[in-house]
């Protein structure tokens, strides 16, 4: 059902956006702007701060941005009842579409929002506390087959791209590595950094510095190929055939918003991160720019709706 709306839902969009609406929206915005996104200091939050910068700059107003701990659901509901008039957004990850497949929530991802853009991507990183005896991922299997159920690895909330990471790594893997649920992945990667847990899948962006600095040992990357991101680091796939995770980053109105507004985020958004200064920042934290249309922006949450969905139902997990 929810991807049957999905595809209605495209078409919708396109039209809307497409449609010169009838609010001109050239005097938007004329107060500031809010931002949500999740906790502080994860892949989303800088993410969210860098673009809330330049969009403050470009569109004379300043824009805000306020964090929500815990799973996605309390800054997308936040985000879902707002009056849509541009003055929220949501600036968040792939737990956005690919929650309610795990869990009831209350909002639609589809029906409740109109897709700005979507921003950029990451691959995960797997990293481990430096005081595991492992320096491979073939290392880390062997260890764990040969202790099942004893290691630990810290989990972002649920839905989160880091958490559908460790259950296709189990899953593709044939190892039981135990997940301990963190409010976040800035509380995760703490978790992991105290050694309270010994590995976790963490975004470029938030834990390459932590590895750069030796608190932290990255053991692979964990997109098809190996990234210009993490230079040097191999891929999981290279020892797990078929292994994928990739982190989305995208930017949200409500179900709503004017087209000329919807647009001119777009466009001013779409501007700063092609900006070489922006790329280059982006790119040293392991980020990914895109940057790329609504249209586009929907068709990428399809696909990967379409992927997550089939991962979920042959990982036996099963909506609350």
């Amino acid at each position: 059902m929810l991807m049957r709306r999905f595809v209605v839902s495209m078409f919708s969009v396109g039209m809307m956006v497409l449609g010169a609406g009838a609010v001109s929206g050239q005097d938007y915005p004329n107060k500031p702007v809010r931002m949500i996104t999740s906790a502080v200091g994860g892949g989303n939050d800088f993410v969210a701060r860098l673009i809330a910068q330049g969009l403050t700059a470009s569109l004379g107003q300043q824009v805000i941005v306020e964090n929500r701990p815990g799973n996605a659901v309390i800054a997308v509901q936040t985000v879902s009842k707002a009056p849509p008039d541009g003055y929220t957004l949501l600036l968040h990850g792939n737990s956005v579409w690919t929650l309610p497949f795990l869990e009831d929530v209350p909002y639609d991802p589809v029906r409740d929002f109109s897709p700005i853009t979507l921003t950029t991507t990451l691959p995960n990183i797997l990293v481990v506390h430096p005081s595991l005896p492992v320096k491979s991922v073939k290392e880390l299997i062997a260890l764990a087959k040969a202790r099942p159920g004893a290691l630990n690895v810290g989990s972002g909330t649920v839905g989160s791209a880091t958490q559908v990471a460790l259950v296709l790594f189990n899953a593709m893997a044939g190892v039981n590595i135990v997940a301990i649920p963190y409010k976040g992945a800035g509380p995760a990667l703490l978790a992991l950094i105290a050694g309270e847990v010994q590995l976790y899948f963490s975004t470029g962006a938030t834990g390459m510095p932590h590895v750069k600095l030796g608190r932290l040992r990255a053991l692979a990357v964990t997109s098809a190929q190996p990234s210009a991101l993490v230079p040097g680091l191999p891929t999981v796939a290279a020892t797990v055939p078929g292994y994928e995770s990739v982190s989305f980053n995208g930017l949200f109105a409500p179900v709503g918003t004017p087209a000329a507004i919807i647009n001119r985020l777009n466009q001013e958004t779409v501007r700063f991160l092609k900006r070489a200064d922006s790329k280059e920042r982006l790119f040293n934290a392991g980020v990914e720019v895109v940057g790329n249309s609504p249209e586009e922006f929907a068709a990428a949450m399809r696909i990967d709706m379409a992927k997550v969905s089939k991962l979920i139902k042959d990982a036996g997990l099963r909506a609350k």
